[in-house]
């Protein structure tokens, strides 16, 4: 089982990868970093993508529609997709029994990337990914 840097290694694999980042989203932290920041800036990059985690991840508005009362804590979505015109940001929520508040960051380039399968990959990772 991968992890943090290796993790992060496998996500800059994929193509058009630009940047990654594995970030706590209750302090905004980022825990491992490689590739480029958008803005050059790790960190305030890693304070800015957990307070749109925290956002999604805090709503039930996001929720899936089971209304699954009693479930597993974990985040009520599996990821955050923002696009804009040069590039896609990938936010992915990693499952973990004894500490639901991290999320994988990946940064593509749009005309490289494949967005679609970075969002699968990105899932592997996140359910591969020992934290510890």
């Amino acid at each position: 089982m991968p992890g943090i840097d290796e993790c992060l290694l496998d996500a800059m694999r994929l193509p058009g990868a630009l940047g990654a980042a594995l970030v706590d989203w209750t302090s905004g932290l980022a825990l491992g970093t490689v590739g480029e920041a958008p803005g050059g800036d790790h960190e305030t990059t890693a304070a800015e993508a957990a307070e749109l985690a925290r956002l999604a991840a805090e709503h039930r508005a996001f929720a899936a529609g089971d209304g699954e009362a009693g479930g597993p804590p974990d985040p009520p979505v599996e990821d955050v997709i923002v696009s804009n015109r040069d590039s896609y940001h990938l936010l992915r929520f990693v499952p973990a029994s004894f500490d639901h508040t991290v999320f994988l960051h990946l940064w593509l380039a749009r005309t490289d990337g494949n967005l679609a399968l970075a969002r699968i990959r990105l899932g592997e990772m996140a359910a591969r990914l020992v934290l510890g």
